[in-house]
């Protein structure tokens, strides 16, 4: 969605940004009064906000922008309010007013491709697996007829061609679909809430559909309620079905374009950044692993159990965000289904992998019949089955501190100090309020 002046009107002259102003030009005295103000909240943020796993990644859209970026906006806006003295000008304008539609609309450019791509496909009268294009938008090595594929280099063009598509679409849901709705049918004005709001719905959107899937893919398979044997008595699995193999693609898909804004520094590394990071190295070596070496089954019940969990807890937190009476019961359901799915069916795999790797299924190292089920892929199995266990009890730690809040003190206080969750918001209110003239503080960074 474009950032019109309508939306910054909403978004950055409410009350806070009013007193803000004033705090500024107003005496000593005055001026702390006002600060106060700006920190007066009819309620705090409960810790609910603070549990940082899963898909908690910022969007391009709802980072800030830095000083440079809002300073060459600035800069654009200036050259195309001047008059055109030729076709030279009037073409450097229409380049420059891309630039600054793609700054402030974040899913334009990944759209333009995606659009690009899909024309050049469907123009070249060539549908089939022989066309280039082919690789890149639908799944490859169909088995003759039938509904199992095989595996090989060109799922590497369908994984980057659909990091683009969910750039997109997480970009045009949140700006174009979740923005308006938060702030004109939830009336939702704190510019911090909006943005976080628009994160977690995105998640619920996401993992509402995939996890979901994935058990759909899981009950029509022999893996139903997490039968860990069938995972090693049917190894290697070569092959997959249809709706396999594109439920197990786009979730890598979806995971590398979340570790590519991770990596890229594109956001601003908050309290629980490292462990941000590790969970997805962890996510992406684990998918990269399960597919390559054939351990799709293990790898769909790892991606059912944090699906579901997440969903569940991205409901819960942007209930939390609007302050609705059902965020506490749902939290505590929530925490029901992570200790059944995120610790008891996490650690029923762990102990297959002790005891059921060796003695179900082959057990032998064969390059030529790609038999990795062997001594040498126990140890790294469960290494990393284990290091997402560890993340796993770490984020528990933290979800019983708010329950214990929650049910025996009776508060939802933030588990920051007063002065870190402040100066959060206070800084988002500072820094978009300098934005009065046209200026969005959802921008991605330079076009």
């Amino acid at each position: 969605m474009s950032e019109t002046d309508i939306d910054d009107k909403i978004l950055f002259d409410s009350d806070q940004k009013t007193t803000y102003s004033t705090s500024v030009n107003a005496n000593p005295m005055q001026s702390l009064d006002n600060k106060a103000k700006i920190r007066t909240r009819s309620r705090r943020g409960s810790s609910l906000g603070r549990i940082d796993l899963g898909d908690t990644v910022r969007s391009l859209g709802t980072m800030p922008s830095s000083k440079q970026e809002k300073k060459a906006s600035k800069n654009r806006l200036k050259v195309l309010s001047m008059e055109s003295k030729g076709d030279r000008d009037l073409l450097k304008k229409i380049w420059i007013s891309y630039r600054e539609m793609a700054y402030r609309n974040t899913w334009l450019n990944p759209l333009i491709l995606l659009l690009i791509v899909y024309f050049m496909y469907f123009t070249s009268g060539n549908r089939t697996e022989t066309n280039p294009l082919h690789q890149f938008m639908y799944i490859s090595y169909q088995i003759g007829d039938t509904d199992q594929y095989g595996k090989g280099i060109k799922d590497l063009s369908f994984v980057f061609f659909h990091m683009i598509f969910f750039t997109f679409i997480r970009e045009f849901l949140m700006d174009v679909v979740i923005k308006p709705v938060t702030i004109y049918v939830l009336k939702v004005t704190s510019p911090h809430r909006i943005k976080r709001i628009m994160e977690q719905v995105y998640t619920t959107c996401y993992t509402g559909v995939s996890g979901p899937f994935g058990i759909y893919i899981m009950y029509h398979s022999d893996l139903w309620l997490f039968e860990t044997k069938t995972m090693y008595v049917t190894y290697p699995d070569l092959y997959n079905s249809y709706l396999y193999k594109l439920f197990y693609l786009g979730q890598a898909s979806f995971w590398a374009q979340q570790a590519c804004v991770l990596v890229l520094q594109l956001e601003k590394p908050r309290k629980d950044h490292k462990e941000l990071i590790f969970h997805h190295i962890v996510t992406l070596l684990l998918i990269w692993s399960s597919y390559v070496f054939h351990f799709t089954k293990m790898g769909l019940a790892v991606y059912i159990t944090m699906d579901v969990t997440d969903c569940l807890l991205a409901l819960s937190k942007t209930l939390n965000y609007l302050e609705s009476p059902l965020a506490s019961p749902l939290f505590a359901f929530f925490f029901a289904t992570w200790l059944y799915l995120r610790h008891y069916i996490n650690l029923k795999i762990l102990w297959s992998v002790l005891t059921q790797f060796r003695t179900e299924g082959p057990y032998i190292l064969n390059f030529a019949t790609q038999q990795y089920k062997c001594w040498i892929s126990l140890p790294i199995v469960f290494s990393l089955i284990f290091a997402l266990q560890l993340l796993n009890v770490y984020w528990v730690i933290l979800i019983i501190r708010v329950l214990y809040r929650i049910i025996f003190l009776g508060i939802e206080k933030d588990e920051r100090s007063d002065s870190e969750s402040d100066s959060e918001e206070d800084s988002e209110v500072s820094s978009e309020s300098g934005d009065s003239e046209g200026e969005s503080p959802t921008k991605a960074k330079k076009a």
